[in-house]
């Protein structure tokens, strides 16, 4: 078996009219989170929809050494987990019924859930902190309830690998930190984790960060390196700055100026 869990060779990848990835070479280790960040439009969610075999590309995507067109649909399935943004549809679905959605792959067609099932569902549920929400119909909930609710379908599946395309959308910042909490014992267990993250300060905490600009992948790296820091910022044009606070790295806003002032507040 493959040392990566991920490995992408991408020549070209085409979404509308035009192609909006170009010269994409990947590899993504078991055990690490990858936080895919850059400018709107730059391609990161196109990029992540090739990686999950949503978008096809010029190219190959090899899931742990095998390519994607090679794995059995159901085997896939167990194997890598997706999320896209905004996902709509089933509003008369209760929430635990929406959850239980995640272990399909596990079950044979037509086959009532199991043991490991119900557990697998209620452990997704608590980790979210939305069991509490289990009876209600996903029509009724608010935008980040929901949001909760189908990052706990996403655990529920209990992939190797969890592409997760802007996870944080609508979450206050306590449950921002659940969510945190639960991709740390995800790759503490060995699962590889790819989220695509508009909260810069967040992508900072993942292990390695994917710069894309541009339809390009500019910059590969751990989110500690000067280097990464001097990508990410040349990505945003230097208008944000990288600093370090209290053992963690935050971007700010840089001001007009030549950014001297902009941790004053910090002091």
């Amino acid at each position: 078996m493959s040392s990566l869990a991920l490995q992408a060779r991408i020549a070209r990848a085409r979404l509308g009219a035009g192609f909006t990835l170009h010269g994409v070479q990947l590899d993504l280790a078991p055990g690490r989170w990858c936080a895919i960040a850059g400018p709107n439009g730059a391609g990161k969610s196109t990029l992540l929809r090739v990686l999950a075999g949503l978008l096809p590309c010029d190219g190959v995507v090899r899931l742990l050494g095998r390519s994607l067109a090679d794995w059995p649909t159901r085997e896939r399935a167990r194997t890598l987990a997706w999320m896209g943004q905004q996902e709509g549809g089933g509003e008369d679905l209760l929430v635990w019924d929406a959850v239980m959605l995640g272990r399909l792959p596990h079950r044979a067609w037509l086959a009532a859930p199991g043991d490991d099932d119900f557990a697998a569902v209620r452990t997704a549920l608590c980790r979210m902190q939305c069991w509490e929400l289990r009876g209600r119909r996903l029509g009724e909930l608010s935008g980040g309830e929901r949001q909760r609710v189908l990052l706990a379908r996403l655990l529920a599946v209990q992939a190797q690998v969890l592409l997760m395309d802007e996870p944080l959308a609508h979450l206050d910042p306590p449950h921002q930190s659940d969510w945190l909490a639960a991709v740390r014992a995800l790759v503490a267990g060995g699962a590889a984790v790819v989220s695509v993250l508009h909260e810069l300060n967040m992508a900072l905490q993942a292990d390695d960060v994917a710069i894309v600009c541009n339809g390009r992948l500019r910059h590969f790296g751990a989110s500690s390196d000067a280097v990464t820091h001097q990508a990410l910022m040349a990505a945003f044009d230097q208008r944000i700055a990288i600093h370090p606070v209290q053992g963690q790295w935050i971007a700010l806003p840089r001001e007009p100026d030549d950014g001297s002032t902009m941790v004053k507040w910090l002091a």
